[in-house]
């Protein structure tokens, strides 16, 4: 069977097939189908990306495979887990999806698509699964959301429905290039980055090189319209106070996000705001201006499982996350979470009107 690539439409399958698929536990080789993938059966859409890999941010293991695992442009509104606000991206196995030519392909043509595609029977278990049994998969005791429910999502599980994937296994990098995850420039950048920065941490610190080549780096990037070295490190020394403040952003609202200079000068020596890190990966998006989506109070904690309400709202902004493209172990992860940002790092531009 050819596997979906980006830009590909499909359909996904029907309630009753898609629970076919599943365990008593609602998963399917380890992957939990969330309850709130429901509405979505019947629908088409286009595939974001392949999810042939993804990152682990529990255990910092690195890298990790994921067979036969499909991105669409949908993502967990977080209702069948206390109300978190993450907005992750949703996997979906090849299983649950069928392909078609377009999004208003006939039904005959639709289902000679899914009569030589479909792998279903290869994939249908033995123990019968139901609607209820999804939901009851979504907490670690009884099934039942209490003050101190263990959630289990998609992303809590993440070392159950994976495998690791070494940095230097290049099939990876094949495949992200062949199934259209990232353009052949975008692969050719990411490599150049990587060595780059290998050379930079190498060299001996005594003769200061690695600084000259960052230097350099930064050079060339303004002389082309780059972004520059990301992985400079705050100037506030750890255990110091950051500075914060509260500009009450509200969701649709226009923000800029500051320089990476400015946003430098809020961090300690550990790239850190209030317990908040500013990663490598948002450094593309310094200078310009976006949407604002959410404010970021309640999230799953992936580790525990429990419902964390956060002392200072975070935010997030619409098509603000992470590409992967300086994330070393985890290069071109298609995973795409979004960043979480302090206001500290964002003003409102007040050139627009709206935002007055």
């Amino acid at each position: 069977m050819v596997k979906p690539r980006v830009g590909d439409w499909v359909e996904v399958r029907s309630k009753q097939e898609i629970l076919q698929t599943l365990d008593k536990t609602g998963r399917m080789e380890g992957l939990p189908f969330m309850p709130q993938m429901f509405q979505y059966c019947g629908q088409r859409f286009k595939v974001y990306k392949r999810a042939h890999k993804t990152c682990d941010f529990v255990y910092h293991s690195g890298g990790r495979r994921l067979r036969n695992g499909i991105h669409l442009e949908i993502r967990c509104d977080g209702e069948a887990y206390g109300g978190c606000q993450a907005a992750c991206l949703i996997y979906w196995k090849e299983a649950w999806l069928k392909a078609v030519k377009g999004p208003n392909e006939s039904a005959v043509s639709s289902q000679q698509s899914a009569s030589s595609t479909s792998p279903l029977l290869d994939h249908t278990n033995s123990s019968s699964c139901n609607e209820a049994d999804v939901w009851a998969g979504t907490h670690a005791e009884d099934g039942q959301a209490t003050s101190e429910s263990r959630y289990i999502c998609q992303m809590t599980q993440v070392m159950d429905f994976t495998t690791l994937l070494p940095w230097s296994d290049f099939r990876q990098y094949l495949e992200d290039y062949t199934s259209g995850n990232v353009t052949l420039g975008r692969l050719l950048r990411g490599s150049v980055y990587v060595g780059y920065n290998m050379l930079s941490r190498k060299v001996p610190r005594g003769i200061g090189l690695g600084h000259i080549l960052r230097w350099l780096y930064d050079g060339f990037q303004a002389l082309y319209g780059g972004v520059p070295f990301p992985r400079k490190t705050g100037i506030i020394p750890v255990g110091q106070a950051t500075p914060t403040c509260n500009l009450n952003l509200q969701p649709g609202e226009l923000v800029r996000v500051k320089s990476y200079k400015e946003i430098l000068a809020t961090l300690n020596t550990d790239n850190m705001n209030r317990g908040l890190r500013f990663d490598a990966e948002m450094v593309p998006y310094c200078g310009d201006i976006y949407r604002v989506r959410t404010r970021v109070n309640k999230y799953i904690d992936e580790k525990t499982g429990k419902l964390s309400t956060m002392k200072n709202a975070a935010i997030i902004m619409e098509g603000v996350w992470c590409q992967s493209r300086y994330s070393g172990c985890r290069m071109f992860c298609p995973r795409s979470i979004y960043s979480w940002w302090r206001e500290i790092w964002l003003e409102r531009p007040p050139q627009f009107p709206e935002n007055r």
